[in-house]
């Protein structure tokens, strides 16, 4: 039975499918598949390879029952619709009950079987009620999911600054950690508004190149190092990582670029690994 690497839903979820009756399908074909929420629409990105299943076998996924016919696009485009008209029925819903919650997306599964609401709020929300009155509008099963700011960028935002579609709604299966330590470690500029995604903190891709960096920075000597070169004896003042270089500043105060294959030892009085 083959297998396939399939985006799905809207927050883009990447899950490993089997196919039905081991049928072959192409790169970016639309698949109608059942996963544990229902019948839903997805879009094939590869077949599946032993890395990758090894890496969403954790992620949830499903099976293939079939490729996308006109029929289906002609239902999912009448799904779209009724979208819309019940994220404004639930956006007058949650204004009446008085409910601190900001809604974000209504999504409605492609097979019926649920609507599910996404919302951001600080506190917990007690909204029983508002599911009663909501399943009663929309007459099937409703799901309630208390999202976070990266989440709602990944629902709704589509571009970053760099001009491409934003990593965390493409080929990012989950959220990875950034910090402020990363880009430092890279010389990024630290203004928030330039090092922010859409979602308001550090862009993913600081994580990106993040390790190969730290793998580079172990053959240079620390910040505050003092060293000997073939100019002499120098302290190390700052990294230059991806050129393989040190700011170093000579005994007669001179402030000169050494390659790190110049440094002929390490003396002593090791510092900081990275410049602040």
């Amino acid at each position: 039975m083959s297998q396939y690497v399939v985006r799905y839903g809207s927050l883009r979820q990447i899950g490993l499918f089997n196919s039905s009756r081991d049928e072959q399908y192409l790169r970016g074909v639309e698949v109608i598949a059942r996963t544990k929420r229902g019948l839903e629409v997805g879009e094939v990105l590869c077949e599946a390879t032993e890395q990758a299943a090894a890496d969403l076998k954790e992620a949830p996924g499903g099976q293939i029952l079939r490729q996308m016919s006109g029929d289906d696009r002609i239902d999912l485009s009448r799904m779209h619709g009724a979208e819309r008209t019940e994220f404004e029925f639930c956006s007058r819903a949650i204004a009446a009950s008085g409910l601190d919650m900001q809604l974000v997306d209504v999504e409605h599964v492609f097979g019926g079987e649920r609507v599910i609401v996404y919302y951001l709020s600080e506190t917990r929300v007690d909204f029983r009620e508002l599911v009663k009155q909501l399943a009663a509008e929309f007459q099937t099963r409703v799901e309630m999911r208390q999202i976070g700011v990266r989440d709602e960028a990944k629902l709704l935002a589509d571009y970053g600054d760099c001009g491409k579609p934003v990593c965390c709604n493409t080929h990012l299966s989950e959220m990875p950690p950034v910090s402020m330590k990363m880009a430092k470690l890279q010389k990024a500029t630290l203004d928030p508004t330039k090092i922010s995604g859409r979602c308001g903190r550090l862009k993913c891709c600081l994580r990106y190149e993040f390790d190969t960096y730290e793998e580079l920075q172990k053959d240079l000597p620390p910040i505050g190092a003092d060293i000997l070169t073939g100019r002499g004896r120098a302290t190390v003042l700052a990294h230059e990582i991806l050129a393989g270089q040190v700011l170093v500043q000579m005994e007669d105060m001179r402030r000169v670029l050494v390659d790190a294959g110049d440094v002929l030892s390490v003396l002593g009085g090791a510092g900081r690994r990275e410049e602040s």
